[in-house]
């Protein structure tokens, strides 16, 4: 396993560490990340949960991570990239054991470098841990601070660390209450994978914010995943969410569960709903496809297109609203711009004048479809403003007479402290333009948001089943005036601390705990 140290791997050299986008969108919610975990002895663990990793492969690109146990030690391999890139048939063979835990990252707190990857390792006065991590803390400063004048030294500059080295600190013999006593001090958005030599967790925070579910596998064996759409292709039979505040324990005697600390509410991520989570996923027992596809319902009543001549998808996510746009409307559904899936892949770097590009290395508009026609462009949100106008000129560059931009979800106007790379105000353009105004800049016919009673009704639930703030302002969890929650807050913490140790292997074999 190849392993760079935070110390070595600072901002500006980001560009030849990490596999990052060299076109990014950023009229989207950057992902968040995917856990998985498996406890099943008897089969080849660390196989599962790649492929379960694969399945999760749509909530961050930047770097990928197993941890085994062969219910004595821990075993780790991770590095930057894709899951296929991370791991080969020999690193699989390597990594034998009872259970096992996974990681697919997109950095939310801590640059996208090698350190930062994950599952994190920490040692107990009772053996290894190591953690999986999903969401965001809001008091990571705090806890941190803590740890350090406690005598704890940090080798990341992620949040997930800090609840690696408080389950270490607080295990003493039981690993639940272990849990039990980190989860009490910790605050913000966390779905977990905990694994010991003997042992797999799951959990969630009190408020559900970060999706957690768990199967069945093979006989009485059990999975945990960010998504249901991780089970099947590994052969899994989806039983139930994880509840707010509950500790799902996993281990030889078969799966219990225990309430580690009392739901507060229920609060899952509405861009969940409406983006981040696969369409063949299955949250609060509801198809997101058939959710999104109703939205597209909601979006053609609230905002009709009078003499449009085709309905089209911005691939890949704006598809199910997309056809529900056109059931709704009565105008026909059709293909009009190509997604390049591939783009994010490469390791080579663009020119400037290559970047300008930005949407037009990743799409391509089919003029045949688009020219002389009065197009509804359907996608499923807009954050900073930049891509959409792009594609906008795009389509009218194709030949479309008109383009009228229809987006799935509300105006986003609030930063997001809870595991979504949206947290600067400053960046969100509905924060401080109005719709017309937007619809200006794009450079759209039209353009019109499907409303946050129209997102709630497509899903069929009441709006308090769900974290909307970064529609409405409305944080579950309260946000403390001072905090000011960013990626790089613990990078330049650590720059203004010069002193702060650095280490890790860098053998180019899994670490062992």
């Amino acid at each position: 396993m190849a392993t760079v140290t935070c110390a070595q791997a600072h901002p500006e050299a980001l560009q030849t560490l990490c596999h990052t986008d060299p076109f990014p969108d950023h009229d989207h919610p950057a992902e968040e990340c995917g856990i998985f975990g498996i406890f099943a002895p008897g089969e080849e663990v660390a196989r599962i949960c790649f492929f379960g990793l694969f399945a999760l492969q749509h909530r961050g690109q930047e770097s990928a991570g197993i941890a085994v146990s062969n219910g004595k030690h821990l075993r780790v391999h991770k590095d930057m990239g894709l899951v296929t890139q991370v791991f080969d048939e020999q690193v699989i063979q390597d990594l034998q054991g009872i259970s096992a835990i996974g990681h697919t990252r997109y950095s939310t707190t801590g640059s996208s470098v090698v350190c930062n990857a994950q599952p994190l390792t920490s040692a107990s006065p009772m053996g290894p841990i190591a953690i999986a991590h999903n969401g965001n803390l809001i008091n990571t400063a705090h806890l941190r601070a803590e740890l350090s004048a406690a005598g704890c030294t940090f080798e990341t500059t992620n949040d997930s660390e800090v609840i690696a080295q408080m389950l270490a600190r607080h295990h003493h013999g039981c690993i639940e209450e272990a849990v039990r006593e980190t989860m009490q001090r910790l605050q913000g958005a966390y779905s977990l994978v905990i694994l010991t030599p003997d042992k797999l967790i799951g959990v969630r925070d009190p408020y559900g914010i970060r999706p957690l579910c768990l199967g069945r596998i093979n006989g009485n064996h059990y999975v945990l995943a960010s998504e249901s759409c991780a089970l099947t292709p590994v052969g899994a039979r989806f039983l139930r969410e994880v509840e707010p505040g509950e500790m799902i324990i996993i281990d030889r005697n078969g799966q219990r569960e225990a309430q580690a600390l009392p739901t507060r509410r229920h609060a899952t991520c509405l861009l969940e709903f409406i983006y981040f989570a696969r369409p063949d996923t299955m949250l609060y027992n509801r198809s997101l496809h058939q959710a999104r596809r109703r939205m597209g319902h909601e979006l053609a009543r609230e905002h009709p297109a009078p003499g449009a001549h085709v309905v089209i998808p911005v691939p890949d996510t704006g598809v199910p609203a997309a056809i529900g746009y056109a059931e709704a409307s009565r105008i026909p559904y059709g293909e009009g711009i190509i997604k390049n899936r591939y783009i994010q892949r490469t390791f080579i770097q663009p020119s400037q004048r290559m970047r300008d590009l930005g949407a037009r290395m990743k799409y391509s508009p089919l003029k045949e479809a688009l020219a002389g026609k009065k197009v509804v462009v359907v996608d499923d949100s807009i954050v900073r403003g930049t891509t959409t106008g792009k594609l906008v000129r795009m389509l009218f560059d194709a030949g479309a007479q008109e383009v009228h931009v229809r987006i799935t979800a509300p105006p986003v106007k609030h930063p997001c402290y809870y595991g979504i790379d949206m947290a600067n105000q400053d960046e969100l353009v509905a924060a401080r333009h109005s719709v017309e105004e937007i619809r200006r800049m794009i450079g759209a016919t039209s353009l019109g948001y499907l409303s946050l009673a129209g997102v709630v009704r497509a899903v069929g639930m009441h709006k308090d089943h769900f974290c909307r703030a970064c529609f409405d302002g409305r944080y579950p969890i309260p946000i403390p005036p001072d905090v000011r929650v960013t990626k790089l807050m613990l990078e330049r913490q650590r720059h203004s601390n010069p002193h702060t140790t650095e280490g890790g292997p860098d053998d180019g074999s899994p670490e062992e705990a």
